[in-house]
Order: C-alpha cells, then sequence, then structure tokens
C-alpha cells in the first residue's frame, strides 16, 4: 500500500480561538496515544504563521549555519547527512515569543493529557536550500540502564515537533517529509512541507527523513525535553 501524503488545502493556516486550540491540542494528544505521531495540514494560529513567516521572509541569511549531527564535543558537520541550515529561537523577537508562547501551551496540555513529564523546550529555524536534505534518523536513542541511579544514557529529547513556513508548495518542489515505521522500513506517510502545517512525534520511536527539496523551504524544528536529572 502507498504511504499517505498530506497538504494542506489553503495558503495559510485557520485562525485558532481558545475552543480550537484546546480541540487541536487533545487531538495531537490522541494521535499520539493511537500512533505515535500526528500530522494535522493548518494546525497553527493565522497570526503566529504571519509573524513566523514574516521574520523568515526578512530574515538575512548570515544569521543561519550549517547544521550538523550530534551534540557537545561531539557535533559535526556531515553534509552527507544533512545540509540544512539553522538559527536557533530565543525569544529575541515578537515572532519568537509568540511561538514559544503556544509552545508552552502545548506542553501543558500534553503533560496534562499524557503525564510526559515534559520540562523543557528548544526549537530553531531550519532552511532547506535547493538540493539540501536530511537522510533517515531518529532524534532520540532510547536510554540505556547505567550502574548508578543518578542518570541515564542517551538523550532527554521525548518529542518532536515541526512546523512549516512555504506558501503553494507543489509536489514538483520535493521536500517532503517522510514517516517510517519503528524499523524504519516502512514508510507511513510524507508531509508536504506546506504553510501551517505541523507534525509531532514520539523522538525515539519514529525514524524520518526529509527528501531533497527543488525550492527554498522553511521551518521551524523543535524538541520537548525531560529533566534527567
Amino acid at each position: 500500500m502507498a504511504p499517505d501524503s498530506v497538504h494542506s488545502s489553503g495558503s495559510g493556516a485557520l485562525a485558532v480561538s481558545a475552543c480550537d486550540e484546546d480541540l487541536l491540542f487533545s487531538r495531537i494528544a490522541e494521535d499520539l496515544i493511537t500512533k505515535s505521531w500526528s500530522v494535522i495540514p493548518n494546525a497553527l494560529p493565522s497570526a503566529l504563521c504571519a509573524l513566523l513567516a514574516g521574520q523568515l521572509k526578512v530574515s538575512d541569511g548570515a544569521d543561519f549555519s550549517a547544521a550538523g549531527i550530534g551534540r557537545g564535543s561531539m557535533h559535526t558537520l556531515k553534509p552527507a547527512v544533512r545540509r540544512d541550515e539553522i538559527r536557533w529561537i530565543e525569544g529575541a523577537t515578537t515572532a519568537e515569543r509568540a511561538w514559544l508562547d503556544w509552545s508552552r501551551r502545548l506542553q501543558s496540555t500534553l503533560n496534562r493529557r499524557l503525564y510526559l513529564g515534559l520540562f523543557s523546550f528548544e526549537s530553531h529555524f531550519a532552511h532547506y536550500r535547493p538540493g539540501a536534505f536530511y537522510r533517515k534518523h531518529v532524534d532520540a536513542f532510547k536510554a540505556a540502564p547505567v550502574q548508578d541511579d543518578t542518570s541515564t544514557s542517551g538523550s532527554n529529547r521525548v518529542l518532536s515537533l515541526v512546523a512549516y513556513f512555504n506558501s503553494h508548495w507543489q509536489p514538483d518542489d520535493g521536500g517532503e517529509l517522510v514517516l517510517y515505521d519503528a524499523q524504519g522500513d516502512t514508510e507511513i506517510i510524507r508531509v508536504i512541507p506546506e504553510l501551517g502545517t505541523l507534525v509531532i512525534f514520539l523522538s525515539e520511536e519514529v525514524p524520518h527523513e526529509v527528501l531533497p527539496t527543488q525550492r527554498d523551504r522553511y521551518s521551524i524544528a523543535g524538541w520537548y525535553r525531560v529533566n534527567q536529572s
């Protein structure tokens, strides 16, 4: 069976009231319970989309730097694995603060509904130039037990989040996000990176990749973490 494909029906996300936001967050929670991932076109509030897309439109390319793999002393550039450019979101602009506020409200709902113990959130803008890609990977590896009770090995990423800011994306533009089953063998879904589309999945459970894009592709990637201290 061919994998599903998701494409938003309009050029922007629908406006979201407080009631709609509760329904959206509840849908995400139910999806995570039933299938470990959630893909929702037109999920982001229109005002938030406009702010973030506007910031990306006027951003200086020099603000972005080549993305690597690994963290800390293990961080290294691997252009054979990924070729996107990123800029971390620190809350320095109105758009970034609005994004972080929205992300905190989602975090609160998911903690209340799913008892995940989400403790912190980090995110960055991502720019994929024509020809850029990100090979199949997972965002976190399951922690292995260690000898003492004070720590675990591995990452403390629990949930991964992606939001898109590209208008009028066409099938020939490429750049789809592909989600795979837990073994990484079978495609589950291909997601068109259209403005307002939101993707959330369990960081340890869902292998994924970004296919080569044929035009400039903008998104936010983020991760909710638990406190392992």
